[in-house]
């Protein structure tokens, strides 16, 4: 009796083990699928990611300024000074009526501008407005959409880098989605020409835009499509029994 107690606690322990190392296996075949799979995941938005760049690099590098652009008026979204000289010379061969410059360091005035600019009074006077609110560029485009519905203006002229075109249309076209904005790059980064695949700073500049338009778009994305969806998808308020 006591000979066949101690089998079948012997069988039921190897059962225990058995099944143990059953579980452990399953356990590791399931990580390892895990790890397969997060890798081709990984992989794969990598490669969607290097498609994405390498298509927005294509799309900057073509970027060019119209022959002879017209509009109402003329914003230059500032980080340079060649941004600023191609507004206004643009503004001095009547492209546009006005001009914003947005996003001007509040301890530089209008007066500094216009000397560097090599621009008269009567012009900046006139015509000219200062922007000092916006520190990016989404700022920018929120201080443009106000001078814009200021003013009335319907079709409007963008100066800034080319490579910040893409980010700054985008931004602009959310605040002022019925204005027609016309892109006018400054191509400071000549991306046909040179080969900056081999230029660490100019891969650095291109890919640091391209992620912050990425960001844009997606969360322009969600904001047409998910929260609007989610408003109209909303149950409505009972109305009140006549």
């Amino acid at each position: 009796m006591m000979v066949e107690e101690l089998r079948e606690s012997g069988m039921t322990e190897r059962g225990k083990w058995r099944d143990r190392a059953a579980r452990r296996r399953r356990s590791r075949s399931l990580l390892r699928k895990a790890l397969r799979r997060g890798f081709f995941v990984l992989v794969a938005l990598l490669a969607v990611f290097l498609a994405g760049f390498l298509y927005f690099a294509d799309t900057v590098a073509s970027l060019q300024p119209p022959a002879a652009p017209r509009a109402d008026a003329i914003v230059v979204l500032t980080g340079g000074f060649q941004r600023i000289d191609q507004a206004v010379d643009l503004l001095k061969s009547g492209a546009g009526r006005r001009l914003l410059i947005s996003g001007v360091n509040p301890a530089t005035t209008g007066s500094q501008i216009r000397r560097n600019t090599q621009s008269s009074a009567d012009l900046f006077k006139c015509c000219v407005d200062i922007g000092h609110a916006a520190v990016d560029t989404i700022g920018n485009a929120t201080e443009a959409g106000q001078w814009i519905r200021d003013h009335g203006y319907g079709r409007v002229l963008v100066v800034t880098n080319n490579y910040h075109m893409p980010r700054s249309l985008l931004e602009l076209r959310r605040v002022r989605p019925d204005t027609e904005f016309i892109a006018y790059p400054v191509v400071n980064s000549d991306l046909k020409t040179s080969n900056w695949l081999r230029n660490p700073l100019f891969i650095k500049a291109i890919l640091l835009e391209y992620a912050k338009y990425s960001v844009a778009s997606l969360r322009e994305f969600a904001t047409k499509h998910l929260v609007r969806g989610s408003e109209v998808d909303a149950p409505r308020p009972a109305q009140p029994e006549e």
